[in-house]
Protein backbone atom coordinates (compact mmCIF):
# COMPACT_ATOMS: atom_id res chain seq x y z
CA UNK A 1 0.00 0.00 0.00
CA UNK A 2 1.74 3.36 -1.09
CA UNK A 3 1.67 6.17 1.32
CA UNK A 4 -1.09 8.41 -0.48
CA UNK A 5 -2.90 5.41 -0.08
CA UNK A 6 -3.40 5.72 3.60
CA UNK A 7 -4.65 9.30 3.47
CA UNK A 8 -1.72 10.28 5.87
CA UNK A 9 -2.09 13.85 7.27
CA UNK A 10 0.03 16.66 8.90
CA UNK A 11 -1.43 15.15 12.42
CA UNK A 12 -0.26 12.10 11.13
CA UNK A 13 3.36 13.06 10.71
CA UNK A 14 2.98 14.88 14.09
CA UNK A 15 2.04 11.42 15.48
CA UNK A 16 4.69 9.46 13.60
CA UNK A 17 7.16 11.37 14.63
CA UNK A 18 6.49 12.28 17.78
CA UNK A 19 6.32 8.44 18.75
CA UNK A 20 9.19 7.92 16.61
CA UNK A 21 11.30 10.47 18.74
CA UNK A 22 9.86 9.64 22.28
CA UNK A 23 8.10 6.18 21.82
CA UNK A 24 7.42 4.39 23.34
CA UNK A 25 4.17 6.84 24.65
CA UNK A 26 0.64 6.67 25.61
CA UNK A 27 -1.57 9.35 23.88
CA UNK A 28 -1.57 11.26 27.19
CA UNK A 29 2.25 11.48 26.33
CA UNK A 30 1.76 12.74 23.22
CA UNK A 31 -0.84 15.31 23.95
CA UNK A 32 1.60 16.86 26.38
CA UNK A 33 4.11 16.68 23.94
CA UNK A 34 2.19 18.78 21.15
CA UNK A 35 1.07 21.19 23.83
CA UNK A 36 5.00 21.95 24.77
CA UNK A 37 6.51 22.14 21.57
CA UNK A 38 4.23 21.84 18.22
CA UNK A 39 0.73 23.55 19.37
CA UNK A 40 2.97 26.94 19.27
CA UNK A 41 3.27 26.55 15.39
CA UNK A 42 0.68 24.25 14.48
CA UNK A 43 -2.27 24.34 16.32
CA UNK A 44 -5.29 21.67 15.66
CA UNK A 45 -7.85 20.27 18.49
CA UNK A 46 -5.49 17.80 20.17
CA UNK A 47 -8.67 15.29 20.48
CA UNK A 48 -6.93 14.02 16.72
CA UNK A 49 -4.24 12.72 19.09
CA UNK A 50 -6.09 9.77 20.26
CA UNK A 51 -8.24 8.93 16.61
CA UNK A 52 -5.03 9.61 14.84
CA UNK A 53 -3.10 7.47 17.10
CA UNK A 54 -5.62 4.16 16.84
CA UNK A 55 -5.67 4.79 13.09
CA UNK A 56 -2.16 4.60 12.36
CA UNK A 57 -1.44 1.35 14.48
CA UNK A 58 -4.23 -0.02 12.68
CA UNK A 59 -2.86 0.64 9.35
CA UNK A 60 0.32 -0.59 10.21
CA UNK A 61 2.04 2.41 11.35
CA UNK A 62 2.21 2.17 14.94
CA UNK A 63 2.27 -0.95 17.27
CA UNK A 64 -0.13 -0.85 20.28
CA UNK A 65 0.59 -2.47 23.50
CA UNK A 66 -2.14 -2.46 26.16
CA UNK A 67 -1.36 -2.25 30.02
CA UNK A 68 -2.73 -5.74 31.20
CA UNK A 69 -3.98 -3.65 34.71
CA UNK A 70 -4.22 -1.08 36.39
CA UNK A 71 -5.83 1.98 34.09
CA UNK A 72 -4.73 -0.15 30.73
CA UNK A 73 -3.19 2.65 28.96
CA UNK A 74 -1.93 1.96 25.22
CA UNK A 75 1.71 2.53 24.44
CA UNK A 76 3.06 3.28 21.20
CA UNK A 77 5.72 2.37 19.11
CA UNK A 78 6.73 3.37 15.52
CA UNK A 79 7.10 0.04 13.25
CA UNK A 80 9.60 0.01 10.51
CA UNK A 81 6.23 0.98 7.67
CA UNK A 82 5.95 3.81 9.78
CA UNK A 83 9.21 4.79 9.72
CA UNK A 84 9.42 4.56 6.31
CA UNK A 85 6.16 6.91 5.97
CA UNK A 86 8.05 9.36 8.15
CA UNK A 87 11.43 9.29 6.09
CA UNK A 88 9.29 9.66 3.08
CA UNK A 89 7.24 12.30 4.30
CA UNK A 90 10.47 14.36 5.42
CA UNK A 91 11.91 14.06 2.47
CA UNK A 92 9.56 16.08 0.35
CA UNK A 93 10.72 19.73 0.69
CA UNK A 94 7.83 22.22 1.10
CA UNK A 95 7.15 25.19 -0.55
CA UNK A 96 3.96 26.03 1.55
CA UNK A 97 2.92 29.48 2.40
CA UNK A 98 2.25 29.99 6.73
CA UNK A 99 -0.35 30.05 7.19
CA UNK A 100 -1.36 32.97 9.96
CA UNK A 101 -4.95 33.40 11.90
CA UNK A 102 -4.82 36.78 13.74
CA UNK A 103 -8.08 38.03 15.01
CA UNK A 104 -5.75 41.64 15.49
CA UNK A 105 -4.51 41.92 12.00
CA UNK A 106 -8.08 41.20 10.69
CA UNK A 107 -9.19 44.43 13.12
CA UNK A 108 -6.52 45.90 11.91
CA UNK A 109 -7.21 45.22 8.30
CA UNK A 110 -10.67 47.31 8.92
CA UNK A 111 -8.59 50.22 10.81
CA UNK A 112 -9.83 53.11 8.09
CA UNK A 113 -13.30 52.17 9.79
CA UNK A 114 -12.09 52.36 13.90
CA UNK A 115 -11.23 55.40 15.79
CA UNK A 116 -7.57 56.27 16.27
CA UNK A 117 -7.02 55.48 19.56
CA UNK A 118 -8.82 52.04 19.22
CA UNK A 119 -5.96 51.16 16.49
CA UNK A 120 -3.48 52.70 18.88
CA UNK A 121 -4.33 50.23 21.85
CA UNK A 122 -4.51 47.45 20.18
CA UNK A 123 -0.96 48.36 18.51
CA UNK A 124 -0.12 48.60 22.84
CA UNK A 125 -2.07 45.08 22.88
CA UNK A 126 -0.26 43.13 20.51
CA UNK A 127 3.21 44.73 21.41
CA UNK A 128 2.81 43.85 24.62
CA UNK A 129 1.51 40.17 23.60
CA UNK A 130 4.74 39.73 21.25
CA UNK A 131 6.78 40.31 24.24
CA UNK A 132 5.15 38.13 27.23
CA UNK A 133 5.48 35.06 23.89
CA UNK A 134 9.03 35.90 23.34
CA UNK A 135 9.59 35.31 27.33
CA UNK A 136 8.00 32.04 27.28
CA UNK A 137 10.10 31.13 23.75
CA UNK A 138 13.24 32.51 25.70
CA UNK A 139 12.94 30.13 28.10
CA UNK A 140 11.39 27.12 25.40
CA UNK A 141 15.16 28.28 23.65
CA UNK A 142 16.95 27.14 27.20
CA UNK A 143 15.20 24.27 27.68
CA UNK A 144 15.99 22.96 24.37
CA UNK A 145 19.13 24.15 24.26
CA UNK A 146 19.73 21.39 28.14
CA UNK A 147 18.05 18.70 26.00
CA UNK A 148 20.34 19.04 22.95
CA UNK A 149 17.42 19.46 20.56
CA UNK A 150 18.83 21.35 17.56
CA UNK A 151 16.00 21.32 15.11
CA UNK A 152 13.53 22.05 17.64
CA UNK A 153 15.74 24.66 18.53
CA UNK A 154 15.61 26.06 15.28
CA UNK A 155 12.09 25.86 15.23
CA UNK A 156 12.01 28.05 18.66
CA UNK A 157 14.24 30.38 16.95
CA UNK A 158 12.22 31.00 14.22
CA UNK A 159 9.07 31.62 16.16
CA UNK A 160 11.32 34.16 18.33
CA UNK A 161 12.28 35.90 15.40
CA UNK A 162 9.02 36.19 13.81
CA UNK A 163 7.70 37.43 17.37
CA UNK A 164 10.04 40.24 17.47
CA UNK A 165 9.01 41.16 14.16
CA UNK A 166 5.72 41.04 14.72
CA UNK A 167 6.11 43.24 17.96
CA UNK A 168 8.29 45.81 16.03
CA UNK A 169 6.07 45.70 13.37
CA UNK A 170 3.27 46.71 16.19
CA UNK A 171 5.22 49.56 17.57
CA UNK A 172 5.60 51.29 14.21
CA UNK A 173 1.96 50.92 13.78
CA UNK A 174 1.57 52.77 16.66
CA UNK A 175 3.92 55.27 16.10
CA UNK A 176 2.00 55.74 12.15
CA UNK A 177 -1.39 55.95 14.05
CA UNK A 178 -0.02 58.66 17.09
CA UNK A 179 1.77 60.72 14.37
CA UNK A 180 -1.42 61.04 12.31
CA UNK A 181 -3.52 61.56 15.81
CA UNK A 182 -0.85 64.43 16.10
CA UNK A 183 -0.95 66.17 12.89
CA UNK A 184 -5.26 66.09 13.58
CA UNK A 185 -4.59 67.72 16.69
CA UNK A 186 -2.04 70.84 15.03
CA UNK A 187 -4.04 71.23 12.18
CA UNK A 188 -7.51 71.45 14.12
CA UNK A 189 -5.54 73.97 16.15
CA UNK A 190 -3.92 75.96 13.32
Amino acid sequence: MSRSDLHLTPVSFVVLGLVARDGPVTPYDLKAAVGRGIANFWPFPHSQIYSESERLARLGLLAEERETTGRRRRHYRVTAEGEKALAAWLAEPTSEVPQVRSLAMLKLYFGQLAHPEDIAALARAQQAMHRERQAYLGAMLERLRARDRPWQLAVGKLMRDADRAMADSWAQVERVVEAAAADREQQSSA
